[in-house]
């Protein structure tokens, strides 16, 4: 029995949890998580990740009584990064710039209690969608967009969930966060800190607890920021969902916990324009994207997949 584990790493955190492939969940006991200093050495990060994958490793054996079974672990990884080879390419973004041109694999090989472990990497944002379109309730989509909305603006664009980076219906690598809007790029209005800033410009205080701070709140300038955001969200998007032919928009991180204040009016501006299509709020990200990641060892999908991982 092959054990599949799916691990997601975000700029200040490790999760992961093996995952049951017959009903497409984490199996209970085996989800760990922990903070990890992302401007640490090398050494000092990967050891850090293996500290909470072994646990879920330790655990995944103890709840399927093997001890022996071959582990797949397979990553939501940010960019930029070498899907193909696992070798991590960050450089200049402020984050795990110690692991520069590191195989992660390699690496971490070192320290796993386990040794017959495989390895496969994707984007964190497509690890998302992959998962989001998995746990809708019904086939009705096809085509589908999802967004993350957090200290950062992810996207990935998902064809009968394989995730599409080139060709005329989507935008370069798929990416949206660095594309423009507004005289600017879109990573700069569609993230916490563009909420921070606009209530800082419109009351003169400053709040450092990000969106659920302001969405607390509940005054007529948080109204305001939140029919701004709706606003602006609508009209960038819309121009990518109608060459996408979207039938499907998956919206997370934690912005998206505050979908109360904004959704109405977003899918208001998007009928004005013509635009109806599914909308899906997923909450929980992060166990979103270690099934995501988990499809990865997929085999049919596998197969589809490889051939086409991004680098960046």
């Amino acid at each position: 029995m092959a054990i599949t584990i799916g691990v997601d790493v975000g700029g200040s955190h490790i999760s992961c949890g093996a995952v049951n492939n017959d009903n497409f969940s984490i199996i209970p006991g085996t989800y760990f998580s922990g903070a990890v200093d992302s401007k640490a050495s090398m050494e000092s990060i990967i050891k850090n990740w293996a500290t909470i994958i072994n646990q879920t490793i330790q655990a995944a054996q103890q709840v399927l009584n093997t001890s022996d079974a071959a582990i797949g672990i397979a990553f939501s990884m940010p960019g930029p990064f070498q899907y193909e080879t696992g070798i991590a390419m960050f450089e200049g973004n402020d984050k795990y710039e110690s692991l520069y041109k590191v195989s992660v694999s390699d690496e971490l090989l070192k320290y796993l209690t386990a040794k017959k472990v495989s390895f496969r990497f994707l984007n964190d944002a497509s690890c998302f969608g992959v998962g989001g379109t998995l746990q809708q309730k019904s086939e009705v989509s096809s085509r589908a967009i999802a967004i993350t909305l957090g200290t950062g603006f992810g996207a990935a664009f998902l064809d009968n969930k394989l995730p599409v980076t080139q060709g005329d219906h989507v935008p370069h690598n798929g990416c949206l966060w660095d594309k423009l809007f507004k005289g600017s790029i879109a990573d700069n209005y569609f993230s916490t800190r563009w909420f921070l800033n606009q209530y800082e410009s419109i009351t003169g205080d400053k709040l450092t607890d990000g969106v659920k701070e302001i969405a607390g709140i509940e005054n007529y300038a948080t109204a305001t920021i939140f029919d701004d955001f709706a606003n602006n969200l609508s009209e960038f998007l819309a121009p990518f969902i109608i060459n996408f032919d979207a039938d499907l928009l998956i919206i997370g991180g934690n912005i998206a916990k505050s979908h109360r204040f904004f959704l109405s009016k977003f899918q208001e501006n998007l009928k004005s324009k013509n635009i109806n299509l599914n909308i899906s709020i997923i909450e929980n990200t992060e166990q979103t994207s270690i099934l995501g990641s988990s499809y990865l060892y997929n085999e049919v999908f596998w197969e589809r997949l490889k051939e086409e991982l991004p680098y960046f």
